[in-house]
């Protein structure tokens, strides 16, 4: 096998895989609320036990900077980082699990999987792009897509998922935010500085979150909680994230976000295995639509 060759398969397995474990967080998070813990407790393990991997990175990127090997951050890109930290990993992880409180766990990965479209959208909005034809016709199919498991969810559940499906909605409102204003940043310091430090920031954030409203006793749980959080903390957030990070070097950025549309399939029949979620022919229906949205923006 030539080189080229197996820096491609390689690439290709880590972001399809990366991909499975960063949507499989729904079917954790959903498990741990089964033993009395809430969105905020989940957040919370989920930062406290990955911190010391982003923050280990973190360190080292900023000694690198410290010998002169790196580029030292400006003020303005320390600010940056701070913000998008409060944006892509705080807020947008918070009101994810708020919504996993209320709606299935298929439902919230279509939703999430909207974020592409508004960052589309904003494109157009703010930074004056313009949308093409094949594009609108990628929103409609991909609203169209949600709208047919949102029904089915409503008819099942009631109003809770009104209120889910708007809190995950402005989970994937801000991670778009978050994904226009890294787009620059990234290119300056790069993506490993760019993680490790925007997950550590966030990861203070959801700290002084969680001890604020829980105190030092919010850290007495369950023991299943305990072992369901070092699964999120593990195999849902570090490991897909830099599994992704590494695939985009390997095969680039078009290829692994088109592997991407592994996630929302394999949320489907993971929640129908662990959850005992029903696959019905809207959901199957929903997701095609959605995937194949997602598929024409990734081809643009």
């Amino acid at each position: 096998m030539s080189p080229a060759r197996h820096q491609f398969l390689v690439g290709f397995f880590l972001a399809g895989f990366g991909s499975v474990l960063f949507s499989a967080k729904a079917i954790v998070a959903k498990l741990t609320y089964e033993h009395g813990a809430d969105a905020l407790t989940v957040i919370g393990f989920r930062m406290l036990l990955s911190l010391p991997v982003f923050l280990g990175i973190a360190l080292w990127q900023a000694h690198r900077a410290h010998k002169g090997d790196i580029p030292k951050l400006t003020m303005a890109q320390r600010a940056q980082l701070v913000v998008l930290g409060f944006l892509g990993y705080y807020l947008a992880s918070l009101l994810d699990f708020m919504g996993l409180q209320y709606i299935t766990a298929s439902l919230e990965r279509l939703i999430l999987f909207l974020s592409p479209t508004f960052v589309l959208l904003f494109s157009a909005l703010f930074l004056k792009k313009v949308i093409m034809a094949k594009q609108w016709l990628a929103l409609a199919l991909s609203y169209l897509g949600v709208s047919l498991v949102f029904v089915q969810d409503l008819s099942l559940d009631g109003d809770n998922v009104l209120l889910g499906a708007a809190c995950v909605l402005g989970s994937a409102l801000s991670y778009a935010i978050y994904l226009i204003g890294s787009g620059e940043l990234l290119k300056k310091i790069g993506s490993t500085r760019l993680v490790a430090y925007a997950m550590s920031t966030s990861a203070v954030y959801t700290l002084i979150h969680f001890f604020v409203v829980q105190g030092w006793q919010g850290l007495v749980q369950p023991m299943p909680v305990y072992g369901l959080s070092l699964i999120h903390a593990t195999l849902n957030t570090v490991a897909p994230t830099f599994m992704i990070m590494w695939s985009v070097e390997r095969i680039g950025a078009p290829m692994t976000a088109q592997l991407g549309l592994l996630g929302p399939v394999s949320i489907l029949f993971l929640a129908f295995w662990f959850l005992g979620e029903p696959i019905t022919s809207l959901q199957i229906a929903g997701t095609v639509l959605v995937l194949t949205g997602a598929m024409v923006l990734g081809r643009r």
